[in-house]
């Protein structure tokens, strides 16, 4: 079985991730990754796990995410691909682990409360 697959989450994103051995082609969304972030700093995010194990041109991936905004979407998928990667090879975890790439972030953002302006804000108070 060559074929790894893992679901990353993060704030309201889902991301999708097949990794297949190859040459190092990551596609987002049927889009190439440069074109889909084209912030610099996404791009590295996503290839992070890739880089600790030093496999950038050992792996095709391709990703469907959905959800979210750039920066959830971006980090969505690196948890994704660490996973995959896991997958693949048991060996992998302890290396990613140690750079925090396992961990899931659970941190969502809490609901509007009613009777208040935000999820915590309190209408200004006016004594008189």
């Amino acid at each position: 079985m060559d074929n790894f697959n893992a679901t990353g989450r993060r704030k309201t994103s889902v991301a999708r991730v097949y990794v297949t051995p190859g040459k190092g082609d990551i596609t987002v969304n049927a889009r190439d990754l440069k074109e889909y972030f084209l912030s610099e700093i996404h791009q590295t995010m996503v290839k992070q796990p890739l880089v600790a194990l030093k496999a950038e041109n050992q792996y095709d991936v391709s990703i469907n995410v959905e959800g979210g905004g750039i920066k959830g979407q971006a980090e969505a998928i690196r948890l994704g691909i660490a996973r995959a990667l896991v997958q693949s090879n048991a060996e992998n975890k302890p290396t990613l682990r140690k750079e925090g790439f396992v961990t899931r972030d659970s941190r969502m953002v809490e609901r509007k409360k009613p009777g208040r302006r935000k999820a915590r804000r309190r209408f200004q108070f006016s004594k008189r």
